[in-house]
């Protein structure tokens, strides 16, 4: 595929994993290593039509920065690709623990396999419950699928609620619609939630208010917004590809500042 056609390709894709869609514009975006400007230009109207994953504005930032576009494309799909948030979650999550998730969390459905003494409930979100169970249960997982109705039982029966981010700032995180009534539910009845990250999806103050005035501030109807902004304060532990930390114990992230990112383009 033509470079030109891969961004175009990312900008519109709708649904796909985000770290391959990251993967895709890195490769395309090495087109415009002579051209800083046309590079600059590209990652806004990438970052205008998807902005609400956290890995492109971190990349983005970290190419339009660069000394060597092509060397910083070629590390950020790296390290996209060596994430040990999975490895992290899987070796963190206590034995044999009942886990509740809500909608399809790709970071934590990549590490769940990994422990074959878990099982999960999983909060149904827009139909994506039952798919979603159905891979589990192929990785040899028990899993349940949960009706959101019971979203509070499910809370009070599980020992763990694991919420992800897709992109996280300094005192909250963005998450698929669904994580918001979880971790709420999680923190009424007592149960403890753990957000989980990954490379690139902490972002500094900067960034995050522009993904989430291009995102839930949008929203005319906030009952069918596509996303939910969930508090530090009903986290009680945050994973990363470091490891398990404290909310409090979050640094910002390593994305430079690239303040000619946050303007728009049509």
């Amino acid at each position: 595929m033509h470079p030109i056609e891969q961004l175009r390709y990312v900008a519109r894709a709708s649904g796909a994993d985000a770290t391959l869609l990251v993967q895709e514009a890195a490769s395309a975006l090495q087109v415009f290593r002579r051209d800083p400007a046309g590079l600059v230009t590209a990652c806004r109207r990438l970052l205008t039509r998807q902005p609400a994953i956290g890995p492109l504005w971190w990349m983005c930032a970290r190419l339009v920065t660069a000394t060597d576009i092509g060397a910083a494309a070629r590390e950020s799909v790296s390290a996209l690709r060596n994430d040990r948030t999975g490895r992290e979650l899987s070796h963190a999550i206590p034995d044999g623990a009942r886990i509740a998730i809500a909608g399809w969390p790709d970071l934590a459905t990549e590490a769940l396999p990994r422990r074959g003494d878990v099982s999960v409930l999983v909060i149904d979100v827009e139909g994506q419950g039952g798919p979603l169970v159905r891979r589990l249960e192929r990785s040899d997982v028990d899993a349940e699928e949960v009706d959101a109705a019971h979203m509070a039982g499910a809370a009070l029966a599980a020992d763990l609620v694991v919420i992800e981010a897709a992109v996280a700032g300094p005192a909250a995180a963005l998450t698929d619609t669904g994580s918001l009534a979880l971790a709420a539910a999680a923190r009424a009845v007592g149960t403890p939630t753990w957000l989980v990250t990954g490379v690139g999806r902490q972002l500094p103050e900067p960034y995050w208010q522009a993904v989430v005035e291009r995102t839930v501030e949008r929203d005319e109807i906030p009952w069918l917004a596509d996303y939910d902004v969930v508090s530090f304060g009903l986290v009680d532990r945050v994973v990363g590809p470091e490891g398990v930390v404290l909310p409090a114990e979050l640094d910002g992230g390593d994305t430079p500042i690239a303040s000619e990112l946050l303007r728009e383009l049509t």
